[in-house]
C-alpha cells in the first residue's frame, strides 16, 4: 500500500486507514522502531501487564511461598545489627 508523508507542524506523519489499524491491533500508543531501512510500528505493550492479576492468583493457590529459606552471610553476623 502506498502512502504519503503529510505535514504535522514541523514534523511529518503517515495516515493509516482504519481497517489497517484494526487488523494490526493498534491502540492509542504504539512502538516505533527502525529496522534496516524500514520503519516498524507495533502495538505498545505495557511492561508487567497482568502481573498483579497473576500474583493474586498465585496467592489464592498458595504458590507465593519462598522456594529457599534465608541464607546468612558474613555481613549478617559482623556488620548488621537490628535496633
Amino acid at each position: 500500500m502506498k502512502a504519503r508523508l503529510i505535514r504535522i507542524g514541523n514534523s511529518r506523519g503517515v495516515r493509516l486507514p482504519k481497517p489497517l489499524i484494526e487488523e494490526a491491533g493498534l491502540q492509542e500508543e504504539v512502538e516505533v522502531q527502525i529496522r534496516g531501512n524500514a520503519l516498524v510500528i507495533t502495538s505498545h505493550s505495557q511492561s508487567r501487564a497482568g502481573w498483579a492479576e497473576a500474583a493474586r492468583q498465585m496467592r489464592e493457590r498458595g504458590h507465593d511461598r519462598m522456594l529457599d529459606g534465608p541464607t546468612s552471610t558474613r555481613f549478617d553476623a559482623e556488620e548488621w545489627r537490628w535496633r
